[in-house]
């Protein structure tokens, strides 16, 4: 080859290179992560997701590209999170632990697939038609976390026998409220007492409502279910010590950042699940055909050093059937 065709080959594969990288990027499938809390919080159960997208063949950056979109707590953010992702025309929209955002994209589109994961009942909520066959564009995994609160008031009066004002906290503004708000008031009425229920949807909000219970000695708190509360998780646990509150969490993860007990699914792995189903689907599979999953283990964490602090002696039956004892 001459020296001037030489030449003017190799410049025409020089500018032929960015076309065909940017042609592999494109065809590259994008998934979108719309979730109601922040990143920073929820980094682990995020690496989890992608543990899970790796289980089933896929690796952000290399063969599958994630568009993350958060909403900071602000939940009426999620609406348009959700329809820019639409517009983005993501291969699939995945909401792990967060209602709210499930409930945002199953409105945005009736076509791209989404995988979920709530707290809720999801049959009820609306999010397919039965968990065997979901039918439509939804799948995922049912956490029954709000179904729980029985055993958690079951697990907080053992520990706390003589409490006599029972406190939760929920987020104003989560679908999973009103629910969990029944089961309470349902569970305190069995013990034939009342339950008073503050509501938080922000940092300051949640400072007030454990300011309050410093007026109401003797005090035991439940915190619900919710993508938000779950990612100020230090906040809570330190003001609930800060005040003496003793207090049970619906995720081990309070219990970690040093919160009294806990009891509800692993979340953690629940991501995992997502991030499986969801590479499943980029590979062909339809999500009407994937059956709900339901979580089939739930932990009972306790930590030792908070109840010590608080005075508390935790019987041997609750130490016994714990999973997790932090000491």
């Amino acid at each position: 080859m001459r020296r001037r065709e030489f030449i003017k080959a190799l410049v025409g594969s020089a500018t032929t290179w960015p076309l065909v990288a940017l042609a592999q990027q494109s065809a590259m499938p994008v998934i979108g992560f719309l979730h109601s809390a922040s990143p920073n919080p929820t980094a682990h159960l995020v690496a989890a997701f992608r543990k899970g997208l790796s289980e089933a063949g896929f690796a952000e950056g290399q063969n599958v590209a994630i568009e993350y979109r958060w909403a900071e707590g602000q939940y009426d953010r999620l609406p348009e999170l959700a329809n820019d992702l639409v517009r983005r025309r993501v291969a699939v929209i995945v909401t792990p632990g967060s209602t709210p955002a499930t409930l945002a994209a199953k409105a945005a589109t009736a076509t791209i697939p989404i995988v979920f994961a709530t707290g809720g009942d999801a049959v009820a909520l609306g999010l397919v038609a039965s968990l065997n066959r979901p039918g439509g564009n939804l799948t995922g995994y049912s956490l029954l976390n709000t179904e729980l609160t029985a055993k958690r008031f079951g697990f907080l009066r053992e520990l706390v026998p003589g409490a006599a004002h029972l406190v939760a906290l929920v987020h104003p503004n989560s679908d999973l409220t009103d629910p969990a708000i029944k089961d309470l008031q349902a569970g305190a009425a069995t013990l034939g007492l009342q339950i008073e229920i503050l509501s938080a949807g922000s940092d300051s909000e949640i400072d007030a409502a454990f300011a309050s219970l410093a007026q109401k000695p003797g005090s035991i708190l439940i915190v619900t279910p919710d993508a938000y509360l779950a990612s100020r998780e230090v906040q809570i646990v330190a003001l609930a010590a800060r005040y003496a509150v003793p207090a049970i969490y619906p995720l081990r993860e309070y219990s970690i950042a040093g919160g009294l007990i806990s009891y509800g699914p692993n979340f953690a792995d629940t991501y995992r699940q997502v991030g499986i189903y969801t590479g499943r689907i980029i590979k062909g599979e339809k999500p009407g055909d994937l059956a709900v999953q339901q979580a089939a283990k739930f932990e009972l964490v306790i930590n030792l050093k908070t109840a010590k602090a608080l005075g508390l002696t935790v019987p041997f039956g609750l130490l016994n059937a714990a999973d997790e004892v932090i000491e």
